[in-house]
């Protein structure tokens, strides 16, 4: 058997949440990782670190790599007994060139399997609450291109027939044609007065959406400086959009969100935001890495059992604490009796998702409150405290205890550093696009966001996460539009909700 194996993996429309489980599965596996131009960024966190990733995105007028390029590659990666996963926009054999793509790889004696992906003429219109079949209006659909293969001698698109064919018809690709194209279908005997409607970016937090009838979509189009990528609906089921228009009806639809975490942590709040209408992108400021005193750390990991108290004041803390103690040990129980303390509900759950019970948690999300909460259980004088933290945290907390009579040791068990690398393109983003919101949830977010020194828009809005990130923020010269009164990820979207409703 062979090693190397190619996926040709359907990306889905354009809204990660709809890439399918076996793609994702294909992505986590893959060697090389390459995507096309419709494929959402986001995907490519899916795949290892370490995984080659190539962009071979085509778009009108400019291609990275022509069609025979990315077989060529498709070809020389499977064959070097890699395990590549080909993204492509929608789904692979649907007006995605898929076909071309296996017969070379078939060709070549190459290994290969589909993934089959969510097309755009389905999801599209469903994102913009138009329903392709209805038993009320037809039991027939019809998806057919508006781009053919310029080489063809002739078109082989018959719009006589599709005009005569009952049912709803989704173009794809052809918003550039769309003039000559509505035009002939008219000609076909299509009702001019039959609705049309263009969806683009559809299924993603940038989504458009422009409703008139076949003999007018055209002109509204060039009006409205409709550009691809785009798809065009025909039929009456357009109509139902008045009542099933539910994506851009959420609460954030329109609210471009650029999000500061790192690109392990970012997907829970950019996953909230999206939830709720929002283009939220990724824009990671920080990456975690290993202590400098990688040993010093697990000396204190090996020890933990001999202290008292163990507390936690992040997420990350925790999982580089217990990354460290199950390379050690075996069994859960070598932690011994030390009772464990965690600043907010994130970082309680995640220690408690290593089968781990919290024994102080304080109702407010900051260290200082964490001194009231252990006195209200016993005098701290003479008990030893272990804090695993960051490089560089605040050291009010040991300061605190080390006060009261506390015998405290500090395992630094991560740092945080500027991120380097625009892996999800959401650094050229903000760039070229902006962006309506940037959210800020720890002080190096801001901090290492503030070093990037990129051009801010005029009407960017900020969002903190709390009074510690606050505080830097406005040291850095960073306004502080809004702060979560809960200082933890669903607070921060709950703030975010709430101003961006005032504002309407």
């Amino acid at each position: 058997m062979q090693k190397g194996i190619c996926y040709l993996i359907g990306a889905g429309p354009g809204d990660p949440g709809l890439l399918t489980l076996k793609g994702r599965d294909c992505l986590e596996r893959a060697d090389v990782v390459i995507y096309d131009y419709l494929c959402n960024p986001l995907l490519l966190k899916f795949a290892p670190e370490a995984a080659e990733k190539i962009y071979a995105g085509k778009k009108a007028g400019a291609h990275t790599l022509s069609q025979e390029g990315i077989n060529d590659v498709l070809v020389e990666k499977t064959r070097a007994g890699k395990s590549v996963a080909r993204l492509k926009g929608g789904d692979p054999f649907l007006f995605g060139r898929g076909g071309e793509e296996a017969e070379a790889l078939a060709a070549a004696g190459c290994r290969y399997e589909i993934v089959p992906g969510v097309s755009s003429a389905l999801a599209g219109p469903a994102y913009a609450g138009i329903p392709v079949t209805h038993r009320s209006h037809n039991t027939a659909l019809t998806i057919f291109t508006g781009h053919e293969d310029p080489s063809k001698p002739e078109s082989t698109l018959d719009l006589e027939a599709i005009a005569r064919t009952p049912g709803t018809k989704v173009m794809l690709m052809g918003v550039e044609r769309l003039g000559p194209i509505t035009t002939r279908l008219q000609a076909a005997g299509l009702d001019a007065q039959t609705p049309a409607a263009l969806v683009r970016w559809a299924t993603t937090g940038s989504q458009e959406t422009l409703v008139g009838t076949l003999s007018n979509i055209a002109d509204l189009a060039v009006k409205a400086g409709f550009k691809a990528p785009a798809i065009a609906v025909f039929g009456e089921v357009v109509r139902l959009r008045e009542k099933l228009n539910w994506f851009e009806s959420l609460p954030l639809f329109g609210q471009r969100i650029a999000v500061t975490r790192t690109r392990q942590q970012a997907g829970d709040l950019t996953a909230r935001l999206r939830a709720l209408g929002a283009d939220a992108f990724e824009l990671p400021t920080i990456r975690i890495e290993p202590p400098k005193d990688k040993r010093g750390f697990y000396e204190l990991v090996v020890a933990a059992h001999s202290y008292d108290w163990l507390v936690f004041t992040s997420p990350n803390g925790v999982d580089a604490f217990f990354t460290a103690f199950y390379e050690i040990f075996r069994d859960a129980r070598e932690i011994g009796g030390v009772r464990i303390a965690a600043i907010g509900p994130a970082t309680a759950e995640r220690v408690r998702s290593y089968h781990l019970q919290v024994d102080v948690q304080p109702e407010k999300y900051v260290a200082e409150e964490i001194l009231t909460e252990l006195q209200k259980e016993v005098s701290v004088e003479n008990l030893k405290f272990l804090l695993a933290r960051a490089e560089g945290a605040r050291e009010v907390l040991a300061e605190e205890l080390t006060r009261l009579g506390a015998i405290v040791d500090e395992a630094v068990a991560y740092r945080t550093v500027p991120e380097t690398e625009d892996v999800s393109g959401g650094m050229k983003r903000f760039r070229e696009e902006g962006a309506d919101w940037i959210t800020f949830t720890s002080s190096s977010t801001a901090e290492n966001f503030a070093a990037l020194k990129l051009p801010l828009p005029a009407e960017l809005k900020t969002a903190s996460i709390g009074p510690v990130t606050s505080k830097t923020m406005r040291k850095l010269g960073l306004d502080v539009d809004i702060e979560a009164k809960q200082h933890d990820i669903p607070g921060l979207v709950e703030a975010i909700c709430r101003k961006a409703f005032s504002a309407t």
